[in-house]
Formats: C-alpha cells, sequence, structure tokens
C-alpha cells in the first residue's frame, strides 16, 4: 500500500454493554494507533438492528472515554450509509458479479453449492445477494499470525445482503473501512477465517487491502469466548486504573507492579511508550 497516516479502527456492535474481551480488542486496536502516531477511529456496527439495544452507544463511549481510549475524529454508524450500500449492490448486480439466492438455511449444506447461481430469481422473490467467487487463492501476512492462505472454494458464494434486507458483515465493513481511510485493522483471532473474504471482495471492488493484525481472543477456563453470548458481564468502571492494568497483562505487556494504584491516563502513557504487539505473535487464545 502506499505510504499514509497510519488509522486504525475499533467498531463494536451496538448489542449491549462493553465486556473485557471487547475492551481487550479496543485497547489493543488503540494502542497500536498510538504507538504509530496514528489515528484511532470509532465506527458502530448498527445494521443488524434487530440485535441492537437502546443507549448501548452511549454506554460504549462512555466506556472508553472513563478508560481514557480517546478517539480521533467524529464517531461512525453504518445505519448513516444506507444508500452507499445499495448503491454499490446495484453495481455489482448490473455488472452480474452478484445474484438473487431464494435458499433458506435449512436447505443448505456447511458450503453453499451454488444453486441459485444460474437462475433467474425475480425481484420480488424474497431473496438474498450473494457474490460469485471462484477458485482462487487469497494470501496475506498478518502482523501476529503469519502467512495465511485460503482457496476461496471454502467459502463458496457469500451473501452481501440478507433476506431480511439487512447488509452483511462481509459487505459494510469493507466499504466502511474505505470511507474511513482505515489502512490498519486490528481485531480478535475469531475474524481471522472472514478476512480472505473481505480481500477478495477489496479485489473485485478494486478497493486497497489493509494491514491486518488479529490479536488472540479472551477465553474462560471452559474455552468459550469471552462474549455477550456467554453471558460476559460489563466492565467495572469504578476502578479503570485496575482494568488497564489487568488487559495489559493480558496483552502480555508485564506492567510493573507499581502501576496498578497509578491514574488511568499515567498506565496508558506508560503502556503506549512500553507497547510491544510480538510479544502476543502466534498465541491463539488467552485463558482467564
Amino acid at each position: 500500500m502506499p505510504t499514509s497516516l497510519y488509522t486504525g479502527r475499533f467498531a463494536p456492535s451496538p448489542t449491549g454493554h462493553l465486556h473485557l474481551g471487547s475492551v481487550y480488542t479496543a485497547l489493543a486496536s488503540f494502542l497500536e494507533a498510538r504507538i504509530h502516531n496514528g489515528l484511532w477511529k470509532i465506527r458502530f456496527d448498527d445494521l443488524d438492528t434487530p440485535r441492537n439495544v437502546e443507549n448501548a452507544t452511549v454506554s460504549i463511549l462512555r466506556t472508553l472515554e472513563t478508560l481514557g481510549l480517546h478517539w480521533d475524529g467524529t464517531v461512525d454508524y453504518q445505519s448513516q450509509h444506507l444508500d452507499d450500500y445499495h448503491a454499490v449492490l446495484a453495481d455489482l448486480m448490473a455488472q452480474k458479479q452478484i445474484y438473487r439466492c431464494q435458499c433458506s438455511r435449512k436447505d443448505l449444506t456447511n458450503i453453499y453449492a451454488k444453486t441459485c447461481r444460474n437462475l433467474n430469481i425475480p425481484a420480488e422473490t424474497l431473496h438474498s445477494l450473494r457474490l460469485k467467487t471462484d477458485e482462487r487463492q487469497i494470501a496475506f501476512d498478518d502482523e501476529l499470525q503469519g502467512h495465511i492462505s485460503h482457496n476461496l472454494t471454502q467459502h463458496s458464494d457469500f451473501i452481501l445482503k440478507r433476506k431480511d434486507n439487512i447488509i452483511a458483515y462481509q459487505f459494510a465493513v469493507v466499504l466502511d473501512d474505505e470511507r474511513q481511510s482505515i489502512n490498519h485493522i486490528v481485531r480478535g483471532m475469531d475474524l481471522l477465517n472472514e478476512t480472505p473474504k473481505q480481500i477478495y471482495l477489496q479485489h473485485v471492488l478494486n478497493l486497497p487491502t489493509p494491514n491486518y493484525l488479529h490479536v488472540p481472543i479472551i477465553t474462560d477456563f471452559t474455552g468459550h469466548k469471552l462474549s455477550k453470548q456467554t453471558l460476559a458481564t460489563a466492565v467495572d468502571l469504578t476502578e479503570p486504573n485496575r482494568v488497564l492494568f489487568q488487559l495489559l497483562e493480558w496483552l502480555k505487556q508485564t506492567p510493573q507492579p507499581e502501576l496498578q494504584n497509578a491514574k488511568a491516563d499515567e498506565i496508558l502513557t506508560w503502556a503506549i511508550s512500553n507497547w510491544n504487539v510480538a510479544r502476543l505473535k502466534g498465541l491463539k487464545k488467552i485463558v482467564v
């Protein structure tokens, strides 16, 4: 990619309060941006409206501010860009790069068999929109996980717009990152397998491919990722300094013991100066 100002982002879904697993990823993303004297932007991935929780955006922003994770620029919301997504879908349809699919989930096996690719599904039929893929190999070098190579046959023709008319994550995130000029993406290992799809979409749309860095996920002792689905609790903000110290330990940054009692901004100053993401190299998960 051409040389440009490092621009990263944190893109939570407003489906509830931030839990430690999410803040762990946010902190890694924030520190990686700051150590490169770059920008760190916030975007709410709020297209999946049935899952959105009222006032979650306010809660998330308050959590970030309390922890001292201050973002650059204005907060972006996917829901404010629906016309952009639909315009690109119309272009892809005109170019015959996407097609209507009427298959339901119960019709599908593990890998979609391209059942509807050559059918002429009427627009009035309930349908999703799928992107035509081929057998090309998608390869990239992740800054922590090393060289990753996937054949697109592992993913088949994937969905860009769901049957319920909601824009799919894979599609939205590619346009979002281009819109915000994001050139470095720090996120969890759970999204690593989705990256080849997004890179393929970038190729189709003639968009640049950002640098990727997938940090290990936080799991409990049973191996389950900390998430809202596993009832991970909201971050306790009564002692933000203790939260930051704990997260830095999970990020393998070995903070000095006396930092436990420092103020949050002092801890972040230390963390930025001493940030070394390579300490996470090769790790897939952190058990807490």
